[in-house]
């Protein structure tokens, strides 16, 4: 597997890449003008994140991170931010600094990964400043907008963060490139849903929440993919439903076809539970969830922290 980077998109604005974007290994990003650093995400662990800011403080002469987003609120994006500085003001959906609050996974993971993360990272840190719809921030003069679709995706709080003038598009988790797309915290629909939107913002460069960066001319061939992975889990529910078959009986059945070869491919039990649950309007259970995925990989889920 080939080592994290940090690449410099346009002028000013860099994307921390960590290869090769499964179970997380997530990208993150700076976006930097004069003395400021608008920081978009951190990382799983103590040493992922210190990685991650020494190559933002070489990039930019060591100049101040005054404010740091969170996309949404799973540990691979957030859990790093207990090593930003005291004065960095942390943003985020209001969603999102609530789902940090009640996070379970950094001090009782469960053995759902192999090996087990090892965080090295004693307490979580959430946003001080939130949104619920949009909300403009600066690095010096250069805007960095942030844009909630308005309903559940990837999880309850996503957001994205936009740089009209430099027509780069930091995504989140909303966007997995070469990865199995995951929405099991969120709505299958409204994943579904927001292919669309993110295709209103005019980017010429796209950093996605995993795998390698995107250019518009390869943007919308990954978000057709992604619609055409929504449709396939949507289907597959129905059927299993109808057919009275368990989330992880009919992930066992299904052929993944296109989707087959992507990392991570035990995604479609998560994502099942999900769209039953959407689809029978009733509560998800997380914990048989995850159980059920560990089962049909036939033991713990690969994690390369």
């Amino acid at each position: 597997m080939s080592e994290p980077g940090l690449r410099e998109v346009v002028p000013g604005v860099h994307a921390w890449v960590q290869p090769d974007g499964s179970w997380w290994l997530n990208n993150a990003g700076a976006v930097h003008n004069g003395d400021d650093i608008v920081l978009i995400d951190t990382c799983a662990t103590r040493r992922r994140t210190t990685l991650f800011l020494e190559a933002v403080a070489a990039a930019t002469g060591n100049a101040t991170i005054r404010t740091a987003v969170n996309t949404h609120l799973h540990g691979d994006h957030t859990y790093g931010n207990a090593l930003l500085p005291a004065s960095t003001t942390i943003v985020a959906h209001q969603n999102t600094r609530d789902g940090l609050l009640a996070d379970f996974l950094l001090k009782n993971t469960p053995p759902i990964w192999s090996p087990t993360p090892n965080w090295e990272i004693d307490d979580i840190r959430p946003p001080t400043a939130t949104l619920r719809d949009t909300m403009s921030l600066y690095a010096g003069t250069t805007e960095v907008q942030l844009h909630h679709p308005g309903y559940t995706a990837h999880t309850v709080g996503d957001v994205v963060a936009w740089l009209p003038q430099q027509q780069v598009l930091f995504t989140g988790d909303l966007v997995f490139h070469q990865v199995t797309p995951l929405v099991f915290m969120g709505s299958v629909d409204g994943a579904r849903r927001s292919v669309e939107w993110l295709r209103s913002f005019p980017a010429r460069s796209v950093v996605p929440g995993h795998g390698p960066l995107l250019t518009d001319e390869t943007f919308n061939d990954v978000l057709d993919t992604h619609t055409r992975y929504y449709e396939f889990v949507q289907s597959t529910a129905a059927t299993g439903i109808a057919q009275g078959r368990t989330p992880l009986d009919a992930a066992k059945d299904c052929d993944l076809g296109e989707f087959a070869t992507l990392p991570d491919p035990e995604r479609i039990v998560l994502n099942l539970h999900r769209a039953y649950a959407d689809r029978t309007n009733t509560p998800m259970d997380l914990a048989a969830a995850l159980t059920d995925a560990v089962t049909y990989n036939n033991g713990p889920l690969h994690c390369a922290l």
